[in-house]
């Protein structure tokens, strides 16, 4: 990890505090610094693992940044870091200021992305780290982050609601909300009912679910066929009684693109597929779910 920068609001720092104690109020002003400068944050969760949701993220930070929103990406899953990969940005490194606070990774004029994988000498490279050093990474991400001001940031985590969720909605406090990403089959959507529940109970508004995979889109004739079932992540928003945003239909072309570094977000709308189209509907219904919340 990067050495902590220094902060100079001493006035802050009570007589008699030690070393230890300075420094957790540094962190402090840094962490409330930053946040103060998002005006939303959008976190990514799934229940389950392999429902696409890093490709949600990045598209959804990609499509944010191609309206000219100012935007950041945190990619928080620290063991499977896949957002590098996704942007074709897996050589870019992470620079430090002189004060020794972090520099993101620029992908364009409008994102700015954080990820774990620029901390790694190559993709192989395992990260085997327990709760306390995962804690103090995302800590220091939000916290020694060079993000400035944004208009959004879109914080993809891992699978599942452990460490790394539960990190993220201790320290942001009140982020804008979640979206939860599922597939269309039973054995998925019981797991992410669990995100949303996870959601209910630190008080973090579910902004809606998102179908993924939710049919197959023929390269040839454009014909969408459902392979696993229909209807999974509606079925989950009503269940739960929170907004349902739309599908993302299984495509070739996503899967190619995602492989080259290519979110399929930042196309051009025109002769566009029938995934971007779903994809535009999603983003629609997420911007208006959020200004109608007056957040």
């Amino acid at each position: 990890m990067f050495n902590k920068s220094k902060n100079s609001k001493a006035n802050s720092v009570k007589p008699g505090m030690d070393n230890k104690q300075v420094q957790e109020v540094n962190e402090e002003l840094r962490l409330k610094e930053n946040l103060n400068k998002i005006k939303h944050t959008i976190l990514v969760l799934s229940g389950k693992g392999g429902v696409g949701k890093s490709t949600v993220s990045t598209n959804i930070a990609v499509a944010l940044a191609s309206r000219k929103f100012k935007t950041g990406l945190l990619d928080i899953d620290i063991h499977g870091p896949s957002v590098p990969t996704l942007l074709g940005l897996e050589k870019a490194p992470l620079q430090a200021t002189a004060n020794n606070t972090i520099v993101p990774v620029q992908y364009n004029d409008y994102l700015k992305v954080i990820s774990v994988g620029f901390m790694l000498p190559d993709t192989k490279e395992a990260v085997i780290w327990r709760g306390p050093l995962k804690y103090n990474l995302i800590k220091q991400f939000l916290s020694d982050v060079e993000w400035g001001e944004l208009d959004y940031l879109v914080i993809d985590s891992p699978p599942g609601t452990g460490d790394e969720p539960l990190s993220v909605a201790q320290l942001v406090k009140n982020p804008t909300g979640a979206v939860i990403i599922t597939t269309p089959q039973n054995v998925s959507t019981v797991d992410v009912k669990k995100s949303i529940t996870f959601c209910h109970k630190l008080n973090i508004p579910v902004l809606g679910v998102v179908e993924n995979m939710s049919g197959f889109v023929c390269p040839h004739c454009g014909k969408e066929t459902f392979i696993f079932r229909k209807g999974g992540g509606s079925e989950i928003a009503t269940e739960m009684d929170v907004p349902f945003l739309g599908t993302i239909p299984l495509d070739p072309l996503i899967v190619e693109n995602s492989d080259a570094g290519r979110p399929f977000a930042q196309s051009a709308m025109v002769n566009a597929t029938v995934s971007q189209k779903h994809f535009e509907v999603i983003i629609t219904e997420l911007l208006q779910i959020i200004n109608s919340k007056g957040a």
